[in-house]
């Protein structure tokens, strides 16, 4: 394969995946979450087996519409969640498979959050579905521009799609665009999301 920019882990995980559910296959699952818009190119479904006392997954599948990126970071995924429970599982962050990986390049990053959402809300659907409603965990976003209705979580998403500048960020969401009052607070967040996914 000329031209691989990606690590042999990368690389191992894309041509031979861990815990793909292939369509033909018959997974009792207890739970089950997708994140991603195929439209898009990128969707991302994430299936449970839990052991019902300690929480613990005892197997897992999940499937994607996605490019190498997505596909490796979902089986390395896959492959570190299991054995763990629910909680723990939920703290392994992006930034936790990417180093697994030995790296992706700056503009895949964001397909390592793809398996991380649909994992998430895996998890929630076994908690809703067994009465722990207390325990569902939703991205809460904060509005940072009133005029353009940009929240913290816009902000995120166009920094892991590419945007490294404030004038990326207008570009790519228009915030800042009309009063420049939220600039202050962007740009801080603009760094504080460098900092939690490239660094």
């Amino acid at each position: 394969m000329s031209g691989w920019v990606y690590s042999e882990v990368v690389k191992d995980h894309f041509i031979n995946p861990r815990n793909a559910w292939k369509n033909d296959e018959d997974f009792a699952y207890d739970c089950m979450g997708k994140d991603g818009n195929v439209q898009c190119g990128d969707e991302m479904l994430f299936a449970l087996q839990i052991d019902a006392e300690t929480e613990k997954i005892i197997d897992c599948r999940w499937q994607t519409f996605g490019c190498a990126s997505a596909i490796a970071s979902t089986s390395m995924l896959s492959e570190a969640i299991k054995g763990l429970t629910l909680e723990e599982a939920m703290k392994i962050t992006p930034k936790d498979i990417t180093e697994r990986l030995g790296g992706l390049p700056d503009n895949k990053i964001h397909c390592s959050v793809l398996g991380d959402k649909a994992l998430c809300a895996a998890a929630n659907d076994y908690f809703r579905k067994n009465g722990m409603e207390d325990r569902v965990v939703e991205p809460k976003a904060k509005l940072i521009c009133e005029c353009k209705n940009v929240t913290d979580l816009d902000i995120e998403e166009s920094i892991l799609e590419g945007s490294r500048t404030y004038t990326d960020l207008q570009d790519d969401t228009g915030l800042g665009t009309v009063c420049g009052r939220c600039r202050e607070t962007a740009e801080s967040l603009l760094e504080h999301y460098i900092e939690k996914h490239f660094k």
